[in-house]
């Protein structure tokens, strides 16, 4: 197959141009954190629009999982660390050709970033080629450089940049010091007084003594002293400075687009694997999910929420995971239980699962099968905004309102306590017509509520409970059950806490 990407597998994939606006359900599941943790460090790779463009077709999916399986293996990995190397080398270099002052120390700069890059290039292809790539993006890429080393092209960069080395390599010359007159001599078969006064010391040398020398630092930037020299070598020797002139005008443009693509892509997958390495490190498994555009059933075995589990991980806190699936008509989970019991972790689990999926990358967890949404929207509780002139039950039945009208059958919907400034009554009244229309639009939903009848609307719905500890109600497992809600559990913890048991409410009578 032709070569058009490492992260797109057609050119309708992407890449996209420019910024990507983050979408709006990043805030509510904490994928912002996720992007700006997973792109830390890798900020001259700008991978922030990749992390924002969800893919929407299946086999656009597997392309990725392909390549990011690829990157497992030690050869292949390696591969292509060696190559991030070889190009931050070559940047560097053009970065300092670009700030430099004195032309001839600019060119210089230039040479030996031409000659990183070749070096590079020719490293890695052979490195590819050992490491023996699966994946359709990288078999491709490697033919693709196989047949660009051997171009016309780049053969003349190889053989210019090896002849302007050359001839600057056979550049010799004296300097004379005469007080502050320095006068710049071709090589004459003089003496070289470094090497004389190093052999007179040499017979001072007993074995090995503790080093009192200063390191001195060298700063990158000629003085204008030795930009002078250099000016009179090349007054004396003006061919291999010609040769490098030339160089440097006919081959400007010497870095390939492709090159340079791939180069920024591939970095979207190393910094995922290195924001997951924490997680995995700690125990926690990862898979490559089964993607589908048309099953809406789901499951996933011992997930978690990915930016929670980052910072229990590097803080050497226990991860629970939880399994969940919807099967057959199901399409929506209700959650209920107690506060701060792990609903809402489980609600953003959910939405995760889902944009990582269509984002082609390993998801927490074992089993994955996921549904290829085309719209996720959340519907998480937020602060009243006083500037807005609204109230609370107006904007939650306006923001619902939106979701509802851009919303389709192959859209996710995740409700997070919705309605609960309201009474329950007309909680439960605006709540069923909502999950009403859900339903209708047979759409993914999961809705996390203090209302337990939700549960029991249709065979489209699931009860899921957050557990407490049975020895201890005030305690949270942060389990996650598909299990009927009973309502107790939240009771007795809340009472327990507050001291409003049967128990205690007679012994405090009596006493």
């Amino acid at each position: 197959m032709a070569f058009h990407s490492i992260l797109f597998e057609t050119p309708e994939d992407g890449p996209p141009s420019g910024d990507v606006e983050q979408p709006a359900f990043f805030g509510d599941l904490n994928l912002d954190q996720f992007v700006n943790e997973a792109t830390r460090g890798f900020d001259e790779y700008n991978l922030t629009p990749f992390f924002r463009t969800e893919l929407g077709r299946e086999s656009a999916v597997i392309y990725r999982h392909e390549v990011m399986q690829d990157l497992d293996s030690q050869a292949v990995l390696l591969a292509v660390q060696g190559f991030a190397l070889a190009m931050r080398k070559t940047r560097a270099c053009l970065a300092d050709a670009q700030k430099l002052y004195y032309r001839r120390q600019k060119q210089w700069w230039f040479l030996e970033a031409t000659s990183r890059y070749c070096r590079g290039m020719q490293a890695f292809c052979e490195a590819l080629r050992a490491a023996e790539p699966r994946s359709r993006g990288m078999v491709a890429f490697r033919s693709w450089l196989t047949g660009y080393l051997e171009s016309e092209a780049f053969a003349k960069l190889v053989n210019d940049q090896e002849e302007v080395r050359t001839a600057l390599a056979g550049v010799r010359y004296c300097i004379h010091l005469n007080g502050t007159a320095v006068t710049v001599l071709n090589y004459d078969d003089e003496g070289d007084y470094g090497t004389y006064v190093l052999h007179i010391f040499e017979r001072f040398k007993q074995g090995e003594v503790k080093d009192h020398s200063v390191e001195q630092k060298e700063w990158p930037e000629m003085n204008h002293v030795e930009a002078q020299i250099l000016d009179c070598v090349a007054e004396l020797n003006p061919q291999p400075f010609t040769l490098l002139t030339s160089f440097c005008a006919n081959h400007a443009d010497f870095l390939d687009s492709t090159i340079a693509a791939f180069d920024r892509e591939i970095e979207f997958y190393i910094a995922y694997r290195s924001y997951i390495q924490i997680c995995r490190e700690a125990g926690l498994q990862f898979s490559y999910p089964v993607v589908s555009a048309t099953t809406k059933a789901v499951r996933c075995e011992a997930t978690f929420d990915l930016v929670l589990a980052h910072k229990l991980c590097a803080d050497k806190v226990a991860v629970v995971s939880n399994d969940l699936y919807l099967e057959g008509r199901e399409r929506i989970f209700v959650v209920s239980g107690p506060n701060n019991g792990g609903k809402t972790t489980f609600a953003r689990t959910f939405g995760q699962l889902h944009f990582l999926g269509r984002l082609g990358c390993p998801v927490p967890g074992r089993g994955a099968r996921l549904f290829l949404y085309d719209h996720l929207f959340a519907h998480f509780e937020r602060e009243e905004n006083t500037l807005d002139m609204r109230g609370k039950l107006q904007d939650d039945l306006i923001r619902m309102h939106e979701i509802l009208q851009a919303s389709t059958p192959s859209s996710i919907i995740l409700m997070n306590e919705i309605f609960s400034s309201t009474t329950l009554a007309d909680a439960l009244f605006l709540c069923r017509r909502i999950i009403g229309e859900i339903m209708e639009r047979d759409a993914l939903c999961v809705c996390v509520t203090f209302i337990e009848e939700l549960a029991r609307l249709g065979p489209q719905t699931v009860s899921m409970v957050s557990e407490i500890n049975p020895d201890n109600l005030t305690v949270r497992t942060f389990r996650v059950r598909r299990r009927p809600a009973d309502g107790r559990a939240y009771a007795l913890s809340v009472a327990e806490l507050y001291g409003l048991t049967y128990e205690r409410i007679k012994e405090r009578l009596a006493s």
